[in-house]
């Protein structure tokens, strides 16, 4: 198939080009940065270097590549700037379906969330209205929902290399300034790898969002002490639930195929305590 990846070198879309590519796949991978078209196309990817946000710029290189399927994996969170990432989410994502659409592609699978619900007491299904005020995220769910066949995968937590959750990550530095808390509040996580895996799954799937996340939503006071231990944290400190935060059901992806290579956080947590690089003493 003809694959154009949005956020080729972004942490998922990194792992995503290869399963491609063993797939037999021609790989269009979107970059901003010109460096990073060299490595995509090492690899054996074509690159196109164009800023999502320029929609002429990207309507062009959307019709150049005729994609049958779209994979969006836009993210700007390197800078942990949450702005920076509703602005891409709103206007990045409302361009790349507005030039899917000129070039005639018919199938879109989009980056969303899975901690996003309102608040309740079971983890939830993708029923459940999302809560308000999530930026971006609602209109990344409805653009991508325009095109004729669609995916959205409403992603757990990102844990495992160069996500937050990692020793060398920004959640894991904060714990060992002492500011995770161990609440009631619920969470479900995905290692990386299954999250790229689910993203290639998804091509066969049929048009809704999908929870995609591992088999376990634990709450902060469970996750959180194991997280510390393995980035070499002090434990942390205890308090009450935080509002709006539940974990999510991963059923629908399961009955479709998809099944976490890591199905536990605790499992992939313990498997990158030997990396952990403390800053502090």
């Amino acid at each position: 198939m003809r694959v154009l990846v949005a956020g080729a070198t972004g942490v998922v879309g990194r792992r995503i080009v290869p399963l491609l590519l063993r797939r037999g796949d021609r790989v269009t991978g979107l970059t901003r940065s010109a460096a990073r078209a060299a490595v995509l196309r090492a690899a054996g990817v074509d690159p196109i270097v164009v800023d999502v946000v320029d929609a002429k710029a990207l309507t062009d290189a959307v019709r150049a590549a005729e994609p049958e399927v779209v994979l969006h994996q836009l993210t700007d969170l390197a800078g942990q700037d949450r702005a920076a990432n509703a602005r891409l989410r709103t206007i990045g994502t409302r361009n790349l379906v507005d030039a899917a659409r000129a070039a005639g592609t018919r199938r879109i699978v989009a980056q969303s969330i899975a901690f996003g619900y309102q608040d309740g007491p079971d983890p939830a299904t993708e029923d459940v209205p999302l809560r308000a005020g999530l930026a971006g995220v609602p209109e990344l769910e409805s653009a991508v929902a325009e095109l004729p066949e669609w995916v959205v995968l409403r992603y757990g937590l990102f844990y495992g290399p160069g996500t937050w959750y990692f020793p060398e990550g920004a959640m894991a530095e904060r714990a060992r300034a002492g500011e995770l808390v161990a609440d009631e509040s619920v969470a479900s996580f995905v290692h990386i790898d299954d999250a790229a895996a689910a993203a290639v799954a998804a091509f066969d799937w049929p048009s809704g969002p999908v929870n995609v996340c591992d088999d376990e939503p634990a709450a902060a006071r469970t996750w959180v002490p194991v997280f510390c231990d393995a980035v070499q944290a002090p434990p942390p400190r205890a308090a009450t639930r935080s509002p709006g935060a539940r974990g999510a059901d991963n059923h629908r992806a399961r009955s479709r195929g998809w099944l976490p290579a890591v199905p536990s956080w605790r499992a992939g947590f313990r498997a990158f305590a030997g990396a952990a690089t403390p800053t502090s003493p």
